[in-house]
């Protein structure tokens, strides 16, 4: 049985064992100066009240032990008990430093839930960081190259390692995560960043079968890989860029105007489909828009199959499988 308690007993923290070992050190003090000294500690609980002040150096005075053996005891006290409770305080100061250390260097695991992981440091996943500094929305970023955290956000936790290893996600607490977005590596080529994202998107889906999964891919190759692996949005960066330089080229000026109106979907206005339903259905989409409009949204176009058309034609007809593009806030 004793063995049995002493195994568990070296199983507990090292912080907890020393607490304890001086704990039971001086209770054991202030008991044995109760008996000793009768008359001076009238109760144990003032024998073991002395002896937590002597055995902290602090000595109030309120209590003082007079006989030979009771300062012997008081000596044996300082030497013994304090020596444990100074232990005590510098092994709690080494944990906290050493705690803090590992959270600065992306070394700590993230415990929180429904909070959003980013892959990747980047100008991408910066903005995207920088959006959330003023909301309650807990964010843990995941790269190799950086050695601390990047920004000191508080609801920013950073985490080093490769996201494509089980046990960096594990860290990120990847199982109660609401999102994930993984941004293309700028080290890399753009055919390696678009494979070690989809390796990256099976690893988390592996491990969170149902967190949505936003990618962002360069080449048209590894598109129908992502999807593959479960990607619920892929962003397309190089076709969006090569979309606006070339809209730049025919018609000069077009960029100013599509920069204000990406400020405004960061201040909280959406751009999204939305499903027809009774209202719309057999409409025109002159109907539909003021339909719309009384609901402070803008029809901007509609999805008929493959087929978009932006800006269609007043009179064209609304469909049961068209989707609607709207602004929304």
């Amino acid at each position: 049985m004793s063995q049995h308690l002493y195994i568990r007993f070296i199983r507990l923290p090292l912080l907890l064992r020393i607490l304890l070992i001086t704990a039971i050190l001086i209770c054991l003090f202030g008991v044995f100066i109760h008996f000793i000294e009768p008359n001076n500690f009238p109760t144990i609980f003032d024998g073991i009240w002395w002896a937590v002040i002597t055995a902290s150096t602090v000595g109030y005075g309120d209590y003082i032990p007079l006989s030979l053996l009771g300062r012997l005891t008081a000596m044996l006290l300082l030497l013994v008990g304090a020596g444990f409770l100074s232990s005590y305080f510098a092994t709690l100061s080494s944990i906290a430093v050493t705690k803090q250390d590992e959270y600065q260097k992306g070394e700590a695991h993230y415990k929180g839930e429904d909070h959003l992981i980013i892959i990747g440091w980047n100008e991408r996943s910066k903005e995207i960081i920088r959006s959330f500094s003023e909301t309650k929305q807990h964010i843990t970023l995941i790269d190799e190259t950086l050695t601390s955290n990047p920004l000191p956000f508080h609801h920013l936790h950073f985490i080093k390692g490769k996201a494509l290893r089980d046990e960096v996600l594990i860290r990120s607490n990847i199982t109660h995560a609401q999102k994930v977005i993984i941004t293309a590596d700028q080290n890399l080529d753009e055919l390696q960043a678009d494979m070690n994202t989809v390796l990256t998107l099976l690893a988390i889906k592996g491990l969170n079968p149902n967190v949505l999964c936003i990618v962002e891919i360069l080449t048209e190759e590894q598109l129908n890989n992502a999807k593959r692996a479960g990607a619920d949005e892929v962003i397309k960066t190089n076709k969006l860029t090569s979309a606006i330089i070339l809209d730049s080229i025919h018609n000069t000026g077009m960029v100013h105007p599509l920069s204000d109106l990406l400020s405004e979907f960061k201040s909280g206005t959406k751009l999204r489909y939305l499903q027809t339903t009774g209202d719309t259905i057999g409409k025109s989409i002159r109907q539909v828009s003021l339909y719309f409009l009384g609901k402070e949204t803008i029809l901007l176009g509609i999805k008929k199959g493959e087929d978009i058309h932006v800006h269609p034609h007043p009179e064209m007809i609304v469909e049961k499988d068209d989707r609607l593009l709207v602004i929304t806030n």
